[in-house]
């Protein structure tokens, strides 16, 4: 669980009161562990991946995009609280998202996504279906475009979910000059600067960011 921004005591707890994942999920992260080594930190947390599923359900959307696959984890909890719609997941990796198709299919959700391989500037440039959810969990200097491009294609009162947001905590140190934090506060600053959006922003695991676009 990623819980750096609270304290253990208490993310201890909040993990305690939240619904924990099932043996499919449980099955998928001990593989994602085991096979991809430094880069399973690109994995969502258990709870995330409930807030996920929790927010489809609620929203009942019909067309979800989902930028940035890996494994499988997210698509995999957005796709199974789906209640008539499709996800649209958009990856590079053939190798990545070649797990997440055999647990899409032990899931029984493979019917409900459509993935497109390639970089994603590119092929959602090509999308042409009004968006109702989106998360955001991909390459972070390329969250600018990535966001535009999501936003442009939404419709008003469709919600967009970017993941990372707070990098630790190390967002909100202006010391803190690491290439990603840097791209990610830039991000936050022209999120919360777009008179299209309301944004609210969520200490959840690295930080999520729940972005409505405004009727």
């Amino acid at each position: 669980m990623k819980a750096d921004l609270i304290a253990p005591a208490v993310a201890q707890y909040v993990y305690e009161h939240s619904t924990k994942p099932d043996a499919l999920l449980q099955e998928l992260s001990k593989e994602t562990a085991e096979v991809a080594g430094g880069n399973f930190a690109m994995q969502i947390s258990p709870d995330q991946g409930v807030f996920l599923t929790m927010i489809t359900q609620m929203t009942a959307p019909d067309v979800v995009v989902e930028v940035g696959t890996f494994t499988g984890y997210s698509s995999l909890c957005i796709a199974r609280g789906l209640s008539g719609g499709r996800l649209h997941c958009f990856d590079v990796s053939e190798e990545w998202t070649s797990i997440a198709r055999r647990y899409w299919a032990k899931g029984g959700v493979a019917d409900r996504v459509t993935l497109t391989l390639g970089p994603a500037l590119e092929t959602l440039a090509a999308f042409d279906q009004t968006i109702d959810l989106a998360f955001l969990d991909a390459d972070k200097g390329n969250y600018p475009g990535y966001y535009e491009l999501l936003i442009a294609r939404m419709r008003p009162g469709g919600l967009l979910i970017a993941d990372n947001t707070l990098r630790s905590g190390n967002v909100a140190d202006p010391a803190h000059d690491e290439r990603t934090t840097v791209e990610i506060r830039e991000f936050n600053d022209l999120v919360i600067e777009d008179p299209r959006v309301t944004v609210l922003m969520l200490p959840v695991a690295d930080g999520m960011t729940l972005i409505r676009k405004n009727p």
